[in-house]
């Protein structure tokens, strides 16, 4: 509460974010069948038009499964660039509604706009006034939910989908949460919704009248946090900044991997995907991971510390060579391969100055390609060994 004043919250999410991008540039498309996502057998739905979502198609979903429930369905290659662009442009419009912006991914943010109602008006004109700046502006449809707690306001905004808005006021949130099925609480995925059908409870209304004790004996700790969501409470403050703990980056491959060589080649791709994420969050990191998935979908993971953190691609891919070295031959070919950076802090306290100078020319290199990769996005700058054999020769 601020002053007196009841919080208000708002859960603004995109409505099918990356098809309404692509949507943008294909307007003829609108109102057809959309899948984003790679093609590919291994490949997964990274978003889905509301036709396609109509059909059964969800966002995570196996790309052939996707085809089979839509076989209408047009699949567009995703652009991630334009994505990232997109989404700081819908971020920059929250944070000129208030400085409490708290962004959960690229397409949806938590907004404590209590503080800006003496300005703005009351939380239901925010909230049009949001949707309508997100539509006039960039084109883009939006749902937001608005509610006394990040938790109900989530929940509101689901409700509102797509392209909708619902305002739950504060006097009468349990009256709206005792309406809805269990699942809809934080916290509910498969193992614990089938303790709780055990126990007769289905519904959030059932699960408010069973005694805490009795579920915290069932689910631990689980069961006291869904006691008090159950009866609408959640102080939780909305977070300006969120630190990530880990970035990473994998690829499952079409056809699964023997060849040593392309599966080096694909390391070193995602070990500079990885750097570009760190030095775009001026980060560097302290731990390396491997993560390998066999054709049984067996998957180990094993981590080396860095001698001094760092955020070059070289660096990184040197740990993680070394990583794969001392797995030594494979028992199956590779299905997944993933690089995580781990124990992340800021950078520029603990970097380490080298005596070759060839590490920092790598390091000058990459802050360079960063440069052109930010005024280019769509181009193709990359290391020369992983250009294709045939560019090379060009």
């Amino acid at each position: 509460m601020v002053q007196g004043k009841v919080r208000a919250i708002l859960h603004v999410d995109m409505d099918a974010f990356f098809v309404s991008v692509e949507l943008l540039t294909r307007p003829e498309l609108v109102g057809k069948q959309i899948i984003v996502g790679h093609v590919g057998e291994r490949s997964v739905v990274l978003s889905a038009s509301y036709e396609c979502r109509a059909l059964g198609v969800k966002s995570a979903m196996p790309m052939s499964i996707a085809i089979r429930m839509a076989p209408q369905a047009i699949v567009i290659e995703p652009t991630q660039g334009l994505y990232r662009t997109y989404s700081a442009r819908i971020m920059e419009i929250f944070r000129e509604v208030t400085p409490l912006v708290e962004q959960l991914s690229v397409d949806e943010a938590f907004l404590d706009v209590t503080g800006s109602m003496r300005r703005l008006g009351p939380p239901p004109v925010i909230g049009t006034m949001i949707r309508k700046r997100l539509r006039d502006e960039l084109g883009l449809p939006a749902s937001v939910g608005i509610a006394s707690s990040k938790f109900v306001a989530k929940v509101a905004s689901t409700g509102a989908k797509p392209d909708g808005m619902l305002v739950i006021q504060p006097e009468r949130t349990l009256e709206y949460l005792h309406t809805l099925p269990v699942g809809a609480l934080w916290g509910v995925g498969a193992k614990t919704a089938e303790v709780l059908r055990e126990m007769g409870i289905g519904t959030v209304a059932q699960l408010a009248a069973t005694p805490e004790n009795t579920l915290s004996r069932r689910l631990g700790t689980t069961g006291n946090h869904l006691y008090a969501l159950a009866w609408g409470r959640d102080d939780r403050a909305v977070e300006t900044e969120r630190e990530e703990k880990s970035i990473g980056a994998e690829e499952t491959f079409a056809v699964d991997l023997w060849d040593e060589e392309a599966l080096r080649r694909e390391i070193l791709h995602l070990g500079h995907r990885v750097a570009a994420r760190l030095r775009q969050a001026n980060k560097v990191a302290g731990v390396v991971a491997l993560k390998l998935r066999y054709s049984d979908f067996s998957t180990l993971s094993r981590s080396r510390t860095l001698p001094v953190p760092s955020n070059a691609a070289g660096e990184l891919v040197g740990a993680i060579e070394g990583l794969l070295e001392k797995l030594g031959a494979r028992p199956q070919a590779v299905r997944l391969v993933g690089i995580r950076a781990e124990k992340l802090t800021e950078a520029g306290g603990g970097m380490q100055l080298s005596f070759d100078p060839r590490d920092d020319n790598w390091r000058q290199a990459e802050a360079t390609m960063d440069l052109i990769s930010s005024r280019f996005p769509a181009g193709a700058l990359r290391p020369a060994s992983l250009l294709e054999r045939g560019q090379k020769d060009k």
